[in-house]
């Protein structure tokens, strides 16, 4: 059996979901607070001087802080086909299928929110690890359970969930630098859709 690990944005999507998802979740009297808020931190992030792993958080938390877990679930399963459904690339969905087909275990690593990829993931009948948003007393404390899944969290990610050895062969599909670590634990790994031969 073979494993086969895919990031979200950039790598399955045509577009970064993260972001569409928080304007499409979030009330607009919260986005208009919470943009005042934390305007400096997405000037930073824009100017090149915050990465996108310390952003995510903190736009995670602005949106989601307090908020029922139930009503916001309602929305993720809307947006999952209302708008997931039209950015994914043909190509991708096909690698995916056909990983499935073959009988692989099918992992989606992703820095963006267990929130709506879980959906996602349970509608392709494929595994999750991704950024998790804590819930307490049916409400987002507004926090990450572990962390932005990203970068060497990934392959953190992949490392205390999968037993590598007792796969033939590691596939790992990314788009950015982001995805370099859990691309390095594979045997076969592809970047912006291009296969890369050494371990980066």
């Amino acid at each position: 059996m073979n494993l086969a690990l895919f990031d979200f944005d950039g790598t399955i999507t045509t577009e970064d979901t993260f972001t569409a998802f928080l304007f499409y979740a979030t009330p607009k009297r919260r986005l208009a607070i919470g943009f005042a808020l934390v305007w400096p931190v997405i000037l930073l992030y824009k100017l090149g001087l915050l990465p996108a792993r310390k952003t995510r958080p903190v736009l995670a938390y602005v949106a989601f802080w307090r908020r029922c877990e139930e009503e916001v679930d309602l929305i993720a399963k809307r947006f999952a086909v209302e708008y997931l459904t039209t950015v994914l690339k043909p190509d991708a969905m096909e690698t995916l299928a056909k990983h499935k087909a073959n009988g692989d275990d099918v992992y989606l690593v992703s820095a963006t929110l267990n929130i709506y990829l879980r959906h996602f993931c349970e509608r392709h009948d494929i595994k999750l690890l991704c950024s998790t948003m804590s819930v307490k007393n049916g409400r987002f404390t507004g926090r990450y359970l572990n962390g932005d899944c990203s970068c060497e969290n990934k392959a953190a990610a992949v490392r205390k969930t999968v037993d590598l050895n007792k796969y033939t062969q590691v596939y790992a599909y990314g788009d950015t630098d982001e995805d370099l670590p859990m691309l390095a634990l594979a045997d076969v790994k592809y970047l912006c859709g291009n296969r890369i031969s050494t371990n980066q």
